[in-house]
């Protein structure tokens, strides 16, 4: 199994087909650098809060490390992109779905360090799936771009998911399959907000468009 269909089995469904269409059309695609570039930086945060958090943990530190640097390198490569097509980079409210996939964490440790490692492994996934599925419908330098990031955003998935495996000591199947359920219905469900993230866009929001 390659790379990309191991993610796809993983997450457990695909990107709508509704989304795709309404991600390829060219008033989308501010819209979509913009919330990228939002979730680098969020991305590079949350590795760099688990380092705060978690000192004691030295494989942690030295992937959570790796890990920042390179989503605030990509960070600044969609600034650039961003820049050089004349698109300011400015605030945006967040999409519902990390926020609808953290209602689920557990609030003791170590359960709270496994399902916060689990939902890293599901956005890094699902920013993998949806990079590799938007590019053929991009414009050749968008598609590179989103193509180069494959193999980063995978192995970041692994880091997030082995981790979660090797502090849990015991089976996190379970984990695994709840955080799935709520990843799913995130993205299937009708959302009235276009984000890299969101789900099956509404019809208002796809008459808007």
């Amino acid at each position: 199994m390659d790379a990309l269909s191991e993610i796809k089995d993983f997450l457990g469904c695909e990107t709508p087909q509704e989304w795709l269409e309404l991600a390829a059309k060219p008033e989308s695609q501010l819209i979509l650098l913009t919330d990228h570039a939002h979730c680098e930086k969020k991305a590079a945060s949350t590795a760099m809060t688990l380092m705060f958090r978690y000192v004691d943990r030295s494989d942690l530190l030295n992937k959570m490390s790796r890990l920042a640097r390179e989503e605030l390198i990509h960070f600044e490569q969609v600034l650039a992109l961003m820049e050089a097509r004349g698109h300011r980079y400015d605030h945006m409210s967040p999409a519902r779905y990390a926020g609808g996939l953290r209602t689920g964490v557990r609030t003791s440790e170590p359960g709270r360090l496994i399902d916060v490692l689990i939902i890293g492994a599901f956005i890094e996934a699902r920013s993998c799936e949806r990079f590799a599925a938007l590019a053929p419908s991009l414009d050749d330098e968008l598609a590179k771009f989103y193509r180069s990031l494959l193999k980063s955003e995978g192995r970041h998935y692994q880091d997030y998911l082995q981790l979660a495996r090797d502090y849990a000591g015991e089976p996190i199947d379970d984990r695994i399959e709840y955080f799935r359920q709520i990843e799913c219905e995130l993205i299937l469900a009708e959302d009235d907000e276009f984000r890299f993230h969101s789900g099956r866009p509404s019809a208002a929001l796809t008459a808007a468009a």
